[in-house]
């Protein structure tokens, strides 16, 4: 009597309640061996049995591991800046730059110290992509800043220059986004305990709202 082979599912072929977004799952498994073991000592065939997906496959969405690399960081980016419907609260322009202040440092600081650290580390090989991690994350996290000083400009500059032009108001809120978010995410870089700068954090956004508030009314004055 011929025993029939047990035909379990082809690797990288997952069944149908795996299936899912190939693309999707391509990039949770490289984004977690590129977390765990670092971008040079992961090849795409772990990432292929973390997937699971062909090689094949993975080829067809990506041409190698730096353009998954780069898709990885690209995605965390687009998610972490995205603050579509994001509506920040208060009844005062210090409370709603408070708020969004708020928002912006906790999702950096929480969701990106680990992928931030793996992209210093190969700042080497990618060089232009840390830069773009930066610039990227800062300028589409500046949007929602923006909006609310498009808001506030339109009632709080009463000044002959009249309210910010696009260009103004973009820079004005770039350096809002760095007055509050990177001296946080440098010390969370460097070790410091996120408990620990959580609890500081209502008193240095408040310290850093009202600075930036400061120089703002001075500027609108002028």
């Amino acid at each position: 009597m011929t025993m029939a082979k047990n035909k379990g599912p082809k690797r990288g072929r997952p069944p149908k309640d795996l299936a899912g977004d190939v693309q999707a799952r391509i990039l949770d498994a490289a984004q977690q061996l590129f977390l765990e073991k670092g971008y040079r000592s992961t090849s795409i065939d772990e990432i292929a049995e973390t997937a699971p997906a062909s090689k094949p496959t993975i080829y067809a969405h990506f041409p190698g591991k730096e353009a998954l690399f780069t898709a990885v960081v690209a995605r965390t980016i687009n998610e972490l800046t995205d603050f579509e419907g994001f509506s920040a609260q208060g009844r005062t322009l210090q409370d709603k730059l408070t708020n969004v202040a708020k928002e912006i440092v906790e999702r950096f600081i929480a969701d990106t110290l680990d992928l931030t650290r793996a992209t210093i580390a190969e700042a080497r090989l990618f060089p232009q992509l840390s830069r773009n991690v930066h610039d990227a994350a800062r300028d589409r996290a500046a949007g929602a800043v923006s909006q609310i000083l498009d808001d506030a400009t339109q009632r709080l500059a009463r000044s002959p220059k009249g309210p910010f032009s696009n260009k103004r108001r973009t820079a004005t809120a770039q350096m809002f986004m760095d007055l509050i978010l990177l001296p946080m995410l440098m010390r969370s870089l460097m070790g410091e305990d996120l408990k620990d700068l959580r609890k500081e954090l209502p008193s240095f956004l408040e310290e850093r709202v009202n600075f930036f508030l400061a120089a703002c009314e001075a500027d609108w004055a002028s």
